[in-house]
């Protein structure tokens, strides 16, 4: 197959069943990718080509043997360092490595691939605890985003370099954390689609926690398609995969209630970003989608919460201080500052602020009872210059932005899946965001399939990332 790398992971797979294409010969083309873009775009902490070649010999001979152990038999997977993974060393981001009990133990969602002889290429790098979106880690350096040849722009974060894998080629799907918008924001910078999954539909167990009571594992994938395919293969509840797929695959547009206009979501975004989301939602009013104007007030109040300090910093900083409490000394400078500051949150205020989210949870779940999604840009900034954001205050400004229209899908209790569809004036990817209620993945992935078909996928609407067109 010419180009494998290239094409839809379903076709992929299909030809991997069917003998075409053999798994080594599909890792060593992934190889390859990185050995021609992977100094440059720094993608991995953990680079490991020849267990990749391990796993998929072990592939093949299954494949051999007629045994199909599952969707992702042979498929090159990346999976962030915050994940635990048998043979595999455990940073999340910091500078040393983290205890192998528990964290070289394959988690559940690490499990699942593994038990479908899904190849795992690498861990990629994170920021430090995934304490951030901008993807600075001082400890390893941040990833390239390729979209920019001449500076080093944000690839997002905290899954840093998961994004950066699926544009180089070294992987066709990549794991990811989503705690305030982690897959969802590098996901957008790059130009990939990001999937964040309700809360408590994927374990966490296996997952370095940042904060217990909002981490989601979830899905950066090259296109909707190839999500809707991970989510399948990976997704406990869905049984059979391939009947998921093409029912998923069969929606349309027709009638899909799209509601737009939040004026926290679609104002003060950079040059360009609001104007490429509108002008999708617009093409899919015209393919048949209803559009509603509506306002979701709870996402200003869970923002709210957020800058006010979330809860995510004291969660963290007690499990460093139960687990870890070696790791607080050297901490990246750039997250310390707000890991220090949560000493003096009180158990009072802390629990204030659940509660305020809670009832803003409640309070926006009715809101989609005459409305499918809510359609917002996934960001409302261009990826910043990292050269800018390098100290504490700066760093602090940028993560306010990155975060503003990701988190209330998750202090919402929400899910919410991210698609590129232009770029802004600066030249660098633009997500829509498709928001649904919890427990509608199957909705959301069929009316984002459907938006694909109409808008096109990342290559055929963005074109070539500059960094890799030489």
């Amino acid at each position: 197959m010419a180009d494998v790398i290239s094409r839809p992971l379903a076709e992929i797979a299909d030809a991997l069943r069917e003998r075409r294409l053999s798994a080594r010969e599909l890792v060593e083309a992934a190889i390859a990718r990185h050995q021609r873009f992977g100094e440059r775009l720094h993608a991995y902490s953990l680079w490991a080509p020849d267990r990749a070649r391990e796993s998929a010999a072990a592939a093949d001979m299954a494949f051999a043997a007629g045994a199909i152990a599952g969707p992702l038999q042979g498929v090159p997977i990346s999976i962030k360092d915050l994940f635990a993974a048998e043979g595999f060393p455990c940073f999340a981001g910091s500078s040393r490595r983290l205890p192998a009990d528990p964290w070289e133990k394959d988690g559940p969602v690490v499990a699942g691939l593994r038990r479908q002889l899904g190849v795992i290429m690498g861990k990629t790098h994170m920021v430090e605890f995934a304490f951030g979106g901008t993807g600075l880690n001082s400890h390893w350096g941040a990833p390239r985003n390729p979209w920019d040849a001449s500076a080093h722009r944000s690839p997002g974060g905290s899954s840093s370099g998961a994004g950066v894998s699926l544009l180089e080629g070294s992987a066709l799907l990549a794991l990811g954390s989503d705690t305030a918008g982690s897959v969802r924001i590098p996901a957008s910078m790059t130009g990939n689609v990001g999937l964040k999954v309700t809360l408590g539909r994927w374990s966490t167990d296996g997952v370095v926690p940042l904060s217990r009571s909002f981490d989601t594992p979830g899905l950066l994938a090259r296109s909707v398609a190839d999500a809707a395919y991970g989510f399948a293969a990976l997704d406990p509840a869905v049984g059979d995969a391939g009947r998921f797929l093409a029912k998923t695959g069969a929606a349309t547009l027709d009638g899909v209630r799209i509601a737009v206009d939040d004026p926290l979501l679609w104002q003060d975004c950079d040059p360009g970003i609001a104007e490429a989301a509108k002008g999708a939602v617009d093409t899919l009013a015209r393919e048949g989608a209803v559009l509603r104007t509506m306002a979701l007030p709870e996402a200003a109040g869970a923002y709210a919460v957020f800058r006010e300090g979330g809860v995510s910093a004291v969660e963290l900083r007690s499990f460093l201080d139960q687990e870890l409490p070696e790791w607080l000394a050297q901490l990246d400078p750039i997250i310390a500052p707000a890991l220090r500051n949560a000493e003096t949150l009180s158990a009072r205020e802390y629990l204030a602020r659940l509660g305020r989210l809670n009832a803003l949870a409640r309070s926006a779940a009715p809101r989609f009872d005459g409305i499918d999604v809510i359609a917002s840009p996934t960001l409302c900034i261009t990826p910043p210059l990292l050269s800018q954001i390098g100290d504490a205050q700066s760093y602090l400004d940028a993560n306010r932005r990155i975060v503003r229209n990701t988190v209330a899908v998750n202090y919402l209790g929400l899910c919410g899946i991210t698609l590129p569809v232009g770029l802004d004036r600066a030249g660098m990817p633009v997500g829509l965001q498709l928001i649904a209620p919890a427990w509608a993945e199957e909705r959301l992935l069929a009316i984002a399939l459907a938006a694909e078909r109409v808008l096109g996928r990342a290559a055929e609407r963005l074109g070539t990332p500059p960094a890799l067109a030489s």
